[in-house]
Protein backbone atom coordinates (compact mmCIF):
# COMPACT_ATOMS: atom_id res chain seq x y z
CA UNK A 1 0.00 0.00 0.00
CA UNK A 2 2.90 2.12 0.57
CA UNK A 3 4.84 1.51 -2.22
CA UNK A 4 1.50 2.31 -4.26
CA UNK A 5 0.98 5.51 -2.41
CA UNK A 6 4.84 6.83 -2.93
CA UNK A 7 4.31 5.59 -6.50
CA UNK A 8 1.48 8.09 -7.29
CA UNK A 9 2.92 10.70 -5.68
CA UNK A 10 5.97 9.91 -8.07
CA UNK A 11 3.74 10.22 -10.87
CA UNK A 12 2.15 13.60 -10.14
CA UNK A 13 5.94 14.84 -9.27
CA UNK A 14 7.13 13.57 -12.73
CA UNK A 15 4.72 14.44 -14.84
CA UNK A 16 3.85 18.09 -13.31
CA UNK A 17 7.78 18.91 -13.42
CA UNK A 18 7.04 17.91 -17.19
CA UNK A 19 4.22 20.92 -17.62
CA UNK A 20 6.42 22.94 -19.47
CA UNK A 21 7.73 20.30 -21.75
CA UNK A 22 4.24 19.07 -23.18
CA UNK A 23 2.71 22.44 -23.15
CA UNK A 24 2.60 23.04 -26.02
CA UNK A 25 -0.70 24.14 -27.29
CA UNK A 26 -2.73 21.04 -27.31
CA UNK A 27 -6.05 22.78 -27.85
CA UNK A 28 -8.48 22.21 -30.44
CA UNK A 29 -8.87 19.45 -32.78
CA UNK A 30 -6.53 18.36 -35.66
CA UNK A 31 -5.43 15.44 -37.22
CA UNK A 32 -2.18 14.19 -37.36
CA UNK A 33 -1.34 11.85 -40.38
CA UNK A 34 -1.41 7.93 -38.58
CA UNK A 35 1.47 6.15 -38.10
CA UNK A 36 1.82 2.41 -39.67
CA UNK A 37 3.64 -0.59 -38.08
CA UNK A 38 6.61 -1.35 -40.55
CA UNK A 39 9.06 -3.85 -40.83
CA UNK A 40 11.26 -2.43 -37.92
CA UNK A 41 8.18 -1.82 -35.46
CA UNK A 42 7.70 -4.89 -33.00
CA UNK A 43 10.36 -7.22 -31.18
CA UNK A 44 11.82 -3.90 -29.64
CA UNK A 45 9.34 -4.00 -26.53
CA UNK A 46 5.55 -2.36 -25.70
CA UNK A 47 3.92 -0.56 -28.68
CA UNK A 48 0.65 1.04 -28.26
CA UNK A 49 -1.25 -0.20 -30.89
CA UNK A 50 -4.75 2.00 -31.42
CA UNK A 51 -7.45 0.19 -33.43
CA UNK A 52 -8.43 2.68 -36.94
CA UNK A 53 -12.52 2.27 -37.55
CA UNK A 54 -14.83 3.31 -39.60
CA UNK A 55 -17.80 5.71 -37.67
CA UNK A 56 -21.23 5.70 -39.19
CA UNK A 57 -21.93 8.83 -37.33
CA UNK A 58 -20.57 11.15 -34.79
CA UNK A 59 -20.64 11.70 -30.89
CA UNK A 60 -20.50 15.07 -29.72
CA UNK A 61 -16.33 15.62 -28.82
CA UNK A 62 -15.66 12.90 -30.59
CA UNK A 63 -13.35 12.04 -33.54
CA UNK A 64 -14.26 8.43 -34.13
CA UNK A 65 -11.03 6.46 -34.08
CA UNK A 66 -8.81 9.17 -33.89
CA UNK A 67 -9.89 10.87 -30.46
CA UNK A 68 -7.47 12.09 -28.32
CA UNK A 69 -4.71 10.69 -30.93
CA UNK A 70 -1.88 10.38 -30.87
CA UNK A 71 -0.44 12.55 -27.73
CA UNK A 72 -2.37 9.84 -25.84
CA UNK A 73 -0.81 7.29 -26.53
CA UNK A 74 2.70 8.90 -27.12
CA UNK A 75 2.18 9.85 -23.34
CA UNK A 76 1.13 7.21 -22.00
CA UNK A 77 4.00 5.28 -23.21
CA UNK A 78 6.71 7.43 -21.43
CA UNK A 79 5.01 7.32 -18.25
CA UNK A 80 4.71 3.79 -18.22
CA UNK A 81 8.47 3.65 -19.27
CA UNK A 82 9.25 5.66 -16.32
CA UNK A 83 6.84 4.07 -13.43
CA UNK A 84 7.39 0.48 -14.02
CA UNK A 85 10.05 -1.70 -15.66
CA UNK A 86 8.48 -2.27 -18.72
CA UNK A 87 10.74 -2.03 -22.06
CA UNK A 88 9.18 0.33 -24.09
CA UNK A 89 10.08 0.12 -28.12
CA UNK A 90 10.93 3.83 -29.01
CA UNK A 91 11.68 5.11 -32.79
CA UNK A 92 14.83 7.06 -33.87
CA UNK A 93 14.43 9.93 -32.48
CA UNK A 94 13.69 8.62 -28.72
CA UNK A 95 9.87 8.61 -28.86
CA UNK A 96 7.62 5.92 -27.79
CA UNK A 97 6.74 3.46 -30.58
CA UNK A 98 2.92 3.72 -30.95
CA UNK A 99 1.26 2.30 -34.15
CA UNK A 100 -2.22 2.54 -35.86
CA UNK A 101 -3.60 -0.66 -37.17
CA UNK A 102 -6.66 -1.82 -39.29
CA UNK A 103 -8.67 -5.11 -37.49
CA UNK A 104 -8.00 -6.85 -40.76
CA UNK A 105 -3.92 -6.24 -41.13
CA UNK A 106 -1.89 -9.16 -40.35
CA UNK A 107 0.09 -6.80 -37.68
CA UNK A 108 -2.92 -6.99 -35.74
CA UNK A 109 -1.71 -10.13 -34.35
CA UNK A 110 2.12 -8.51 -33.04
CA UNK A 111 -0.17 -6.05 -30.54
CA UNK A 112 -0.59 -7.80 -27.69
CA UNK A 113 -2.69 -4.91 -26.50
CA UNK A 114 -4.64 -2.32 -28.61
CA UNK A 115 -7.19 0.12 -27.74
CA UNK A 116 -10.31 1.73 -29.49
CA UNK A 117 -11.58 5.36 -28.25
CA UNK A 118 -15.00 7.24 -29.34
CA UNK A 119 -15.93 3.37 -29.69
CA UNK A 120 -19.93 3.72 -29.38
CA UNK A 121 -19.25 5.64 -33.36
CA UNK A 122 -17.91 1.82 -34.69
CA UNK A 123 -19.73 -0.19 -36.94
CA UNK A 124 -17.58 -3.27 -38.10
CA UNK A 125 -17.46 -4.80 -40.94
CA UNK A 126 -18.25 -8.52 -41.17
CA UNK A 127 -13.93 -9.21 -41.53
CA UNK A 128 -13.33 -6.86 -39.24
CA UNK A 129 -15.02 -9.29 -36.38
CA UNK A 130 -13.88 -11.87 -37.39
CA UNK A 131 -10.22 -10.40 -36.94
CA UNK A 132 -11.27 -9.32 -33.36
CA UNK A 133 -12.57 -12.43 -31.91
CA UNK A 134 -10.11 -14.40 -33.47
CA UNK A 135 -7.16 -12.00 -31.59
CA UNK A 136 -9.34 -11.58 -28.42
CA UNK A 137 -9.52 -15.58 -28.32
CA UNK A 138 -5.69 -16.04 -28.92
CA UNK A 139 -4.90 -13.95 -26.19
CA UNK A 140 -4.85 -10.74 -27.02
CA UNK A 141 -6.39 -7.55 -24.88
CA UNK A 142 -8.93 -4.56 -25.90
CA UNK A 143 -9.34 -1.66 -24.30
CA UNK A 144 -12.88 0.23 -24.82
CA UNK A 145 -12.57 4.25 -23.36
CA UNK A 146 -14.63 7.45 -24.09
CA UNK A 147 -18.09 6.63 -25.23
CA UNK A 148 -20.64 8.26 -23.49
CA UNK A 149 -24.07 8.15 -22.78
CA UNK A 150 -27.22 5.51 -23.96
CA UNK A 151 -26.97 5.71 -27.71
CA UNK A 152 -22.87 4.88 -27.44
CA UNK A 153 -23.47 2.39 -25.11
CA UNK A 154 -25.89 0.42 -27.10
CA UNK A 155 -24.55 0.70 -30.21
CA UNK A 156 -20.82 -0.70 -28.89
CA UNK A 157 -22.37 -3.60 -27.28
CA UNK A 158 -24.13 -4.77 -30.33
CA UNK A 159 -20.83 -4.35 -32.10
CA UNK A 160 -19.49 -6.39 -29.50
CA UNK A 161 -21.69 -8.90 -29.39
CA UNK A 162 -21.31 -9.69 -32.97
CA UNK A 163 -17.69 -10.14 -31.84
CA UNK A 164 -18.11 -11.84 -28.93
CA UNK A 165 -21.60 -13.36 -28.37
CA UNK A 166 -23.13 -12.76 -25.27
CA UNK A 167 -24.64 -15.67 -24.34
CA UNK A 168 -21.06 -17.66 -24.24
CA UNK A 169 -19.28 -14.06 -23.04
CA UNK A 170 -21.32 -12.40 -20.92
CA UNK A 171 -19.98 -8.34 -20.04
CA UNK A 172 -19.91 -8.34 -16.49
CA UNK A 173 -19.34 -5.31 -13.54
CA UNK A 174 -15.63 -5.45 -12.63
CA UNK A 175 -15.78 -4.73 -8.91
CA UNK A 176 -13.66 -3.91 -6.04
CA UNK A 177 -12.69 -7.26 -5.70
CA UNK A 178 -10.94 -7.93 -8.96
CA UNK A 179 -7.05 -8.04 -9.21
CA UNK A 180 -7.17 -5.23 -11.89
CA UNK A 181 -7.55 -2.36 -9.14
CA UNK A 182 -4.53 -3.20 -7.70
CA UNK A 183 -2.26 -4.91 -10.50
CA UNK A 184 0.50 -1.99 -9.34
CA UNK A 185 -1.71 0.98 -8.09
CA UNK A 186 -4.52 0.90 -5.08
CA UNK A 187 -7.28 2.37 -7.22
CA UNK A 188 -10.53 2.64 -5.15
CA UNK A 189 -12.79 3.37 -8.03
CA UNK A 190 -13.09 4.11 -11.89
CA UNK A 191 -12.80 7.96 -12.11
CA UNK A 192 -15.21 9.82 -14.59
CA UNK A 193 -12.70 12.12 -16.62
CA UNK A 194 -14.46 14.68 -18.93
CA UNK A 195 -12.78 15.81 -22.11
CA UNK A 196 -10.57 19.13 -21.24
CA UNK A 197 -13.06 21.44 -23.79
CA UNK A 198 -16.08 20.09 -21.77
CA UNK A 199 -14.65 20.88 -18.44
CA UNK A 200 -13.52 24.16 -18.95
CA UNK A 201 -16.88 24.71 -20.93
CA UNK A 202 -19.21 23.23 -17.21
CA UNK A 203 -17.01 25.28 -15.14
CA UNK A 204 -15.50 21.87 -13.57
CA UNK A 205 -18.32 19.49 -14.18
CA UNK A 206 -17.47 15.50 -15.04
CA UNK A 207 -20.54 14.36 -16.49
CA UNK A 208 -20.75 15.26 -20.49
CA UNK A 209 -24.31 13.94 -21.07
CA UNK A 210 -25.98 15.47 -17.60
CA UNK A 211 -27.74 12.86 -16.08
CA UNK A 212 -27.42 10.08 -18.18
CA UNK A 213 -23.88 9.56 -17.58
CA UNK A 214 -23.48 10.65 -13.96
CA UNK A 215 -21.76 7.07 -12.85
CA UNK A 216 -19.01 5.82 -15.22
CA UNK A 217 -19.27 2.04 -16.06
CA UNK A 218 -16.42 -0.16 -15.76
CA UNK A 219 -17.35 -3.62 -17.16
CA UNK A 220 -15.39 -6.76 -18.77
CA UNK A 221 -15.57 -9.81 -20.53
CA UNK A 222 -13.94 -13.13 -19.67
CA UNK A 223 -12.58 -15.82 -22.37
CA UNK A 224 -13.84 -19.15 -21.71
CA UNK A 225 -10.87 -20.21 -19.73
CA UNK A 226 -12.09 -17.17 -16.56
CA UNK A 227 -9.18 -15.03 -18.73
CA UNK A 228 -10.48 -10.88 -19.08
CA UNK A 229 -9.55 -9.99 -22.61
CA UNK A 230 -11.82 -6.79 -22.84
CA UNK A 231 -11.90 -3.52 -20.72
CA UNK A 232 -14.56 -0.99 -21.31
CA UNK A 233 -14.92 2.01 -19.77
CA UNK A 234 -17.78 4.02 -20.05
CA UNK A 235 -19.22 7.75 -19.53
CA UNK A 236 -15.43 8.63 -18.73
CA UNK A 237 -12.50 9.56 -21.01
CA UNK A 238 -9.70 7.97 -19.44
CA UNK A 239 -7.52 8.76 -22.08
CA UNK A 240 -7.83 12.52 -22.39
CA UNK A 241 -5.85 13.09 -18.99
CA UNK A 242 -2.68 11.98 -20.39
CA UNK A 243 -2.95 13.17 -23.54
CA UNK A 244 -4.05 16.86 -22.14
CA UNK A 245 -1.04 15.98 -18.93
CA UNK A 246 0.60 19.53 -19.93
CA UNK A 247 -2.06 21.48 -21.47
CA UNK A 248 -3.36 22.96 -18.38
CA UNK A 249 -2.01 22.22 -14.63
CA UNK A 250 -5.52 22.20 -12.99
CA UNK A 251 -6.97 19.84 -15.41
CA UNK A 252 -3.83 17.27 -14.86
CA UNK A 253 -3.90 17.72 -10.74
CA UNK A 254 -7.40 17.14 -10.80
CA UNK A 255 -7.35 13.71 -13.39
CA UNK A 256 -4.11 13.00 -14.87
CA UNK A 257 -2.59 10.89 -11.93
CA UNK A 258 -5.67 8.98 -11.40
CA UNK A 259 -6.30 8.11 -15.43
CA UNK A 260 -2.68 6.76 -14.75
CA UNK A 261 -3.04 4.47 -12.25
CA UNK A 262 -6.03 2.96 -14.03
CA UNK A 263 -4.40 2.97 -17.40
CA UNK A 264 -1.45 1.65 -16.14
CA UNK A 265 -2.82 -1.20 -13.76
CA UNK A 266 -5.05 -2.48 -16.56
CA UNK A 267 -2.35 -2.60 -19.38
CA UNK A 268 -0.09 -4.14 -16.68
CA UNK A 269 -2.80 -7.09 -16.07
CA UNK A 270 -3.30 -7.67 -19.74
CA UNK A 271 0.43 -8.25 -19.76
CA UNK A 272 0.83 -10.61 -16.45
CA UNK A 273 -2.74 -12.62 -17.00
Amino acid sequence: MKKAVLAVVLMVCVAGAAYAQFGRGFGGFYRVRPRYADANTFGHGFNYCRVMYTSNRREAGGQGWSTDYPDAERNFSKRLAELTKMRVSKDSSGEAEHIVIHLTDPELFQCNYISMEDAGTAELSDAEVVALRTYLLKGGFLWVDDYWGEEAWDQWNHQLGRVLPPGEYPVFDITTEHPVWRTLFDVKKLPQIPSIQFWRGSSGDTSERGSESAVPDFKGVNDKHGNMVVVMMHDTDVADSWEREGEDVRFFYAFSPEGYAIGINVLMYAMTH
